[in-house]
């Protein structure tokens, strides 16, 4: 009988060591994933934009002008993430834990 148990209990061992091991390499692939998407999207904003400042700036014959108006677009929406910034923290909370969870 105590034989029966020990070799329950290394089972049971061996078993939440391979579940922390996929979850774990599973995270890690989640990381890198959001990690490239990440570096992909911030060449892409930071190009958008120099083009819509341009773009901008040679519509009013004024490239500082262009640049402006793209500098004060993000100017108002760092505003409204600092007036938001409880509920944007909450909900980013509650979805990790959900996600740790799950």
């Amino acid at each position: 009988m105590i034989e029966t148990i020990k070799e329950y209990a290394s089972k049971r061992i061996d078993l939440l060591k391979i579940e922390a091991t996929e979850k774990s390499s599973l995270s890690a692939g989640l990381i890198t994933y959001f990690v490239v998407l990440l570096v992909a999207f911030a060449f892409f904003i930071v190009l958008f934009n120099f083009g819509i400042a341009f773009l901008i700036g040679k519509a009013l014959d004024s490239t500082a002008w262009g640049f402006l108006i793209v500098a004060a677009f993000y100017f108002v929406i760092m505003v409204i993430i600092v007036i938001f910034k409880n509920k944007i923290v909450n909900s980013v909370a509650d979805n990790v834990i959900k996600f740790l969870n799950h």
